[in-house]
């Protein structure tokens, strides 16, 4: 499809303006905007119903796709955050660990609020239930588990567990865990033995981007997993981000993807 030349162009240059008019957007702007970023344009065919989901990111860097996303698109009704997560396949340890884990947010947001990790909580168990197959077992982890440590940033874990409880989130979570009590069963018995995640952990919610980006790449290096990401979240429609330095691979996978979050 030929942005410029597309028979639907005229009716994505009104309601983009509908969409920004708080911007003073005019139709020339619109225009201009849609002929130019296929970003844009892609989201308005999303928006419009034209197309399910939408893949980018090969040729744009990821603000591209996310602009694009949250200016057309928008985010999911009573949601304010945009984030992300990663599927992470392993290889090794499959029958301790199971074969898939949810990362997030490895991608988006530098350091969360508590009221954004619960958002990135909440939507990452949505993304394990419908693209992962998984029943979400959600660990907002720390360097504290349970009281064994003190700090302010401990403080935004355990807040955003009382959010969650707040908003009666209807998966199965538990705020303040070190990693190796989300993940070992034996540690978590031991570090929190009232909880029915800790040692069970499929979606590991990390407190900011820095651990959340090392994790992910530490796991799929020294680990030999596949990491599948970043899947956005928060989008009122299924809209990812490619690397730069994909492969065809990649987009075949990360097409399907979209395609399972769309169809749910």
């Amino acid at each position: 499809i030929d942005p410029k030349t597309s028979e639907k162009l005229a009716s994505y240059v009104a309601k983009l303006c509908e969409l920004r008019a708080k911007k003073g957007m005019t139709p020339e702007e619109a225009e201009k905007v849609l002929t130019s970023d296929v970003n844009f344009f892609g989201a308005m065919m999303v928006k419009m119903g034209d197309v399910a989901g939408m893949v980018s990111g090969s040729d744009s860097p990821t603000a591209n796709v996310l602009r694009a996303g949250l200016q057309v698109v928008g985010t999911k009704p009573g949601l304010k955050t945009v984030s992300s997560v990663f599927l992470m396949e392993l290889k090794h340890n499959v029958e301790t660990y199971g074969e898939i884990l949810v990362f997030g947010d490895c991608a988006v947001i530098p350091e969360p609020t508590s009221e954004q990790l619960a958002d990135i909580a909440s939507e990452a168990a949505v993304t394990a239930a419908t693209v992962a197959g998984l029943e979400p077992k959600v660990a907002l982890m720390s360097f504290s588990t349970k009281g064994s440590a003190k700090h302010e940033s401990v403080d935004v874990v355990k807040r955003a567990g009382e959010i969650l409880r707040e908003r009666n989130a209807q998966f199965a979570f538990e705020e303040e865990l070190q990693a190796d009590a989300a993940l070992v069963a034996s540690v978590g018995a031991k570090k929190a033995p009232n909880s029915t995640v800790a040692g069970k952990a499929n979606v590991l919610i990390f407190p900011n981007l820095a651990a959340g980006n090392i994790g992910y790449k530490l796991v799929q290096r020294l680990a030999d997993a596949e990491a599948y990401g970043p899947l956005i979240q928060g989008l009122a429609a299924p809209i990812n981000d490619l690397s730069r330095g994909c492969s065809v691979k990649d987009i075949i996978d990360l097409t399907a993807i979209t395609s399972a979050q769309a169809g749910k």
